[in-house]
């Protein structure tokens, strides 16, 4: 036993994103009681987390990020919905495993994906960061396919941020990094993961989706918000940098049919950093919204 526990720490210390990763998918598993699989689609093979019984809620994680990330929140869903959880191409165990990635590929696939598992009913679409992105291009390009958006820091209209680069060189910018994602009353990062932060900002998805940031514009929606037509709701950590509220008020002042609810000690990834208070409120969004379609 002593052996396999050394070996453990050994691992955790020296790839801790990595192992951190590995408990989350275990939790999707284990206490959220979803099963992996495989979909086939343009991109090559999505990996699929699925359980429960009900409406159906697609959970959309950010960019660097895999579908773990609600490894807290999926307990709560599991019994009142079917929950979907995928790792975005590029992400997690879904292919492309190499090559640049961009926001088409990932509405894409997902959209394929939805294709696959649930043709002709409608889903909610909780998405974070990038995840709120796709969620905003499929409401729009496929409208039939969503019941209702929740965006969790994050959106489709083009950002003002001004702050450090997102794939930090050194552990200053590794942990200024850290700032703007969590704020400064986040918890202070030790410097074994600040250093697996920066490897993986350069080989990792992230870098693979900033290798052409050009591109992303044809992706934006800025002046179209109004082609939403279904109910949104944002579900916004208040302390995030990158996406602070300013961006949220602007997305407020052009979505036709929205609502904000506002995290307050929660910065960009609030179903990680706040999972109690962030599962609390979006299990009172969902069953609004659901209440408001039997209406």
């Amino acid at each position: 036993m002593l052996v396999p526990a050394i070996l453990a720490g050994v691992m955790f210390y020296r790839h801790p994103l990595a192992a951190n990763s590995f408990f989350e998918r275990k939790a999707l598993k284990r206490t959220g009681g979803l099963q992996a699989r495989l979909i086939p689609v343009s991109t090559g093979n999505l990996t699929l987390w699925e359980g429960g019984n009900g409406p159906a809620v697609l959970l959309l994680h950010g960019a660097g990020e895999q579908a773990g990330t609600w490894s807290k929140v999926v307990p709560h869903l599991v019994g009142k919905y079917r929950v979907l959880a995928p790792d975005m191409p590029g992400h997690g165990d879904s292919e492309p495993t190499e090559g640049p990635l961009d926001i088409e590929m990932m509405f894409t696939a997902v959209n394929e994906m939805l294709d696959a598992i649930l043709p002709g009913e409608p889903v909610t679409i909780v998405g974070n960061s990038l995840g709120a992105w796709v969620a905003m291009l499929i409401a729009v390009r496929q409208t039939k396919k969503v019941s209702s958006l929740v965006l969790v820091n994050g959106g489709a209209i083009r950002g003002d941020y001004k702050g450090p680069g997102l794939i930090p060189n050194n552990m200053a910018e590794a942990r200024a990094v850290m700032i703007v994602l969590m704020g400064p009353k986040g918890k202070t990062i030790p410097d074994f993961i600040l250093k697996d932060v920066i490897r993986e900002a350069h080989r990792g998805p992230l870098a693979r989706l900033m290798a052409n940031p050009s591109g992303m514009g044809v992706s934006l929606l800025d002046g179209k918000l109004s082609e939403v037509k279904v109910p949104v709701n944002l579900l916004w950590g208040k302390l995030d940098r990158m996406f602070n509220l300013s961006y949220a008020n602007r997305m407020m002042d052009g979505l036709p049919a929205a609502r904000i609810s506002i995290l307050e000690d929660c910065g960009h990834v609030p179903q990680r950093q706040c999972p109690g208070h962030f599962t609390q409120t979006l299990l009172k969004i969902l069953k609004e919204s659901q209440g408001s379609r039997k209406e």
